[in-house]
């Protein structure tokens, strides 16, 4: 606590300032839109495109063997998947455009989109 009497008044602002800077600008720049579609690869190649407004079922042969692909009130989760770890399965429900679930096992994808192009660390 000793530092807190080394700030000045001018340190306060820029400090304040500071924070204030930060979270305003954290929902701007972190958001993902709206997701509108799920992207089904396999092997880094499109199989599928699925509507998220349409709930259906749909099964993907991989390397390993069958992964199901599950859509329900407008997001999307892999549902089984013939992989050791099911870290894909793990994952869950993917609502937000730019998730993306990986079965890298069995050379399966599932990436959900929207209007406008989302960027991480991934695609970076």
């Amino acid at each position: 606590m000793r530092w807190l009497s080394l700030f000045r008044p001018g340190d306060w602002l820029v400090s304040v300032l500071g924070f204030i800077f930060c979270a305003v600008s954290f929902p701007l720049v972190w958001q993902g839109g709206v997701a509108e579609k799920a992207l089904i690869k396999r092997g880094g190649e499109v199989v599928a495109e699925l509507d998220l407004s349409r709930n259906r079922r749909i099964e993907v042969l991989g390397p390993l063997g069958i992964t199901t692909v599950v859509v329900n009130k407008h997001r999307v989760r892999v549902l089984a998947d013939p992989g050791t770890h099911q870290y894909c399965v793990r994952q869950g429900w993917l609502e937000r455009a730019g998730e993306i679930a990986i079965c890298a096992p069995n050379q399966i994808s599932v990436q959900v989109t929207g209007r406008k192009d989302v960027y991480d660390s991934l695609n970076y």
